[in-house]
């Protein structure tokens, strides 16, 4: 790999790490409905204010040995976990895409969806404030990626929010009780917008090939309770990374074992 593209790749990586610690901020305060912006971060057990110095992605985690400066309290270490997945996706991103306006596009899809996952991990819900605006910005970006079509971004919008709403259609009449919440049919649209109509089933298949490989283990251990709730955002936010960096060749791959 050539030096200079390594040099990017570090410098994409502090960028996506500084971005992923406030993306921090984002998970801890949207479910709360509290301002991103204000105030400061600071303790959740003593409120003492973070300085510049202690809030360096990584590296302060790391100096501070995972504790508050001022009460000594115990740091969760999915921070610097958050800082890091944000880095290494960044750095993914910029390695795919280079110097190009796609590049940006998913910039902000990638950051989108990190903090989609960890807030539905968290309280099970994905919030209209990003999945609503993702989806007019996922559209607006089609017309800055070559191979998403603005038309190929509004089919997208359509059959992602539309296929899932008649799986929980379908599943809510078939069982009597709702099995996936609205906030997974806007995702998927959000999806639809950012890749296009092609990236609709395979993203579904995806995100159900990887649920039932963690769920059915998980319901076992739960002595077979089917009633758990295992939110379904986490997966389709993997399988939409796993599209959009390895679509093509995953596809390519299966159309070659069909001859």
């Amino acid at each position: 790999m050539p030096p200079e593209v390594i040099f990017f790749l570090i410098i994409s990586f502090i960028l996506g790490a500084v971005v992923g610690s406030f993306l921090n901020v984002c998970i801890y305060r949207i479910p709360a409905e509290k301002s991103i912006v204000s105030p400061p971060s600071s303790c959740p057990a003593c409120g003492h204010q973070i300085r510049w110095f202690e809030n360096i992605p990584i590296v302060s985690y790391l100096l501070l040995r995972g504790h508050c400066s001022a009460c000594r309290i115990k740091i969760s270490p999915r921070y610097p976990a958050v800082e890091a997945l944000t880095g290494v996706l960044f750095a993914l991103t910029f390695y795919s895409f280079g110097f190009s306006a796609a590049t940006i596009v998913y910039l902000i899809f990638v950051a989108a969806l990190v903090v989609i996952t960890f807030i539905d991990l968290d309280h099970q819900i994905i919030p209209d404030v990003i999945s609503l605006p993702g989806i007019l910005v996922g559209f607006a970006g089609s017309f800055f990626v070559p191979w998403v079509t603005w038309y190929s971004s509004i089919i997208g919008i359509l059959l992602g929010g539309g296929s899932l709403l008649a799986v929980a259609w379908g599943y809510e009449k078939l069982t009597g009780r709702e099995g996936m919440g609205g906030g997974d049919i806007k995702l998927l649209a959000m999806f639809g917008a950012f890749l296009g109509w092609q990236a609709v089933f395979p993203v579904i298949f995806l995100a159900s090939l990887a649920g039932t490989l963690v769920g059915v283990p998980f319901m076992l251990a739960q002595k077979g309770d089917t009633r758990l709730a295992i939110p379904f955002g986490p997966f389709l936010a993997v399988a939409a990374m796993i599209y959009l960096f390895w679509g093509q060749m995953l596809i390519g791959w299966y159309l070659g074992l069909l001859g």
